[in-house]
């Protein structure tokens, strides 16, 4: 059970999806006492989703925990700036510097890296190919699963990608990410590079993008270390 001093945890998710996919980390959070909350990004600007974000954290009493899978570390790293957030946490996550956005990021990616199959832009909006989508974006989570996440795919809005950051809630903000070996959507080099930059606790974890779907566990306990690393606990 929950109590009313336990740290609050507010999950928010990427591009394509939509906050469902958090149910297995949320599940494992709620047991050990924690208070979660699950954003529900539109993604079609930044400025939307850091408004959404802010709702919720608005909306808790206590500190909290802010993390970000994805295009959602993005989003974290400008709302995390809310005097509520004491630690952000990246899954597999962008971790944009000031004026950064996610086209400035994968502008010049890596030599040999996997490309992501996205499909070119309908009316200001981003699909993955379908048939695509299992090999790309999770690799390791069921056939039956993976088909509904590709079926059930999110619009993400063009600008979205060119929301560019102020200010990065890393530079005053302790963090942690969870880099993911096997990710095809981006290269784990990005995510290290991101990760030493922000000046992140690193954790490496063999997992596809999607590893919140596939390994809650993992990605439970990195937030859970964050929160002991920030000296606050659950009841």
């Amino acid at each position: 059970m929950t109590g009313t001093n336990a740290l609050n945890v507010v999950l928010v998710h990427g591009g394509f999806v939509d906050g469902s996919g958090w149910e297995g980390v949320y599940s494992l959070l709620r047991k050990d006492g924690y208070n979660v909350a699950v954003v529900q990004n539109p993604t079609v600007s930044l400025a939307e989703d850091v408004m959404a974000t802010k709702l919720v954290l608005h909306a808790l009493d206590g500190p909290v925990i802010l993390v970000g899978h994805s295009y959602g570390g993005v989003v974290v790293t400008e709302a995390g700036n809310d005097p509520k957030v004491g630690a952000l946490v990246y899954i597999a996550a962008f971790a944009p510097d000031k004026g950064e956005s996610v086209d400035a990021l994968i502008k010049n990616p890596p030599p040999g890296a996997a490309v992501p199959p996205i499909l070119p832009p309908r009316n200001g909006f981003l699909f993955l190919d379908r048939a695509k989508f299992h090999a790309s974006f999770a690799g390791d989570v069921d056939a039956e699963k993976a088909a509904f996440m590709a079926d059930s795919q999110v619009p993400w809005g063009v600008e979205a990608l060119r929301g560019a950051i102020s200010e990065p809630a890393w530079k005053a903000k302790p963090s942690w990410y969870l880099v993911t070996t096997e990710d095809k959507m981006i290269p784990p080099d990005a995510q290290r590079a991101m990760s030493r930059r922000a000046g992140s606790t690193v954790v490496e974890e063999k997992g596809s993008h999607a590893i919140y779907v596939s390994k809650p566990r993992a990605v439970a306990a990195i937030i859970q270390a964050a929160a002991k690393g920030v000296h606050v606990g659950a009841n």
